[in-house]
């Protein structure tokens, strides 16, 4: 049995402000996922493994507290937060700039109590949520378009994305942990992914795929059934 389910505040389930990203809510999201799964009468409790996209932050969060009900947990094409590396690739006096916008924004909301929004993706760079042309390519276009997408978020989810700090966490991941990811991945470079495995102490598998962009482990079946390979023989002897 698999579940796939949207967090809080997209898609299909409820919650508001709407497109809002909240890190510490969605890791309760997730343990509740877990939760969920582990109750299940046709589920086998001490066999729940996890598997995820981007959001590998969440995921790194979340197994330190649902230890031992997830036995392996799987990153592909994952981000891997560090607002020290964000910064150095911003540039300093441009990462301080969007941090005074960031309290503005902070400080218009709390005065008039409407809520401010980005496009999530905006192929010409800032204001977004993934800005720049490639995560245009996917989420922008027919070829990642689903019922209900919406090409907005709020702003201050922004400042969550640049300020969350995974680093923390990675070394008390226990469960096995598989991390694929591409080469020529240029939204998170293969050397975030790399540091990520290294800081990791517990049982690690890393398989680097030869992509030429961040979005191929989206959809392109060359890479895809590589990893989905991969990740089932891994969660199948880890388990």
């Amino acid at each position: 049995m698999a579940l796939a389910f949207d967090h809080r505040n997209w898609g299909d389930s409820e919650g508001t402000p709407r497109q809002q990203e909240d890190a510490t809510a969605k890791v309760a999201d997730l343990r509740s996922a877990v939760g969920f799964l582990a109750g299940r009468p046709e589920v086998d409790a001490e066999s729940i493994a996890v598997a995820g996209g981007v959001p590998g932050r969440d995921l790194c969060r979340t197994t330190r507290r649902v230890r031992p009900r997830v036995k392996a947990v799987a990153l592909i094409a994952a981000a891997y937060n560090n607002p020290t590396l964000i910064r150095e690739r911003f540039g300093a006096d441009n990462f301080d700039v969007l941090m005074g916008q960031f309290a503005q924004i902070a400080q218009q909301q709390s005065d008039t109590g409407a809520v401010v929004y980005w496009p999530a993706v905006n192929p010409e760079g800032m204001p977004a949520g993934n800005p720049g042309p490639e995560p245009f390519a996917y989420y922008g276009t027919e070829r990642g378009a689903r019922p209900g997408w919406e090409n907005r978020c709020t702003a201050l989810s922004v400042l969550q994305e640049l300020t969350l700090d995974v680093d923390a966490y990675l070394p008390l991941v226990t469960a096995p942990l598989l991390i694929v990811h591409g080469r020529g991945d240029h939204a998170v470079p293969v050397a975030d992914a790399e540091a990520a495995f290294a800081k990791v102490a517990g049982p690690k598998e890393l398989l680097v795929l030869d992509v030429s962009n961040h979005i191929d482990l989206y959809d392109d079946d060359t890479y895809v059934l590589p990893a989905v390979d991969r990740t089932v023989s891994f969660f199948d002897g880890s388990l």
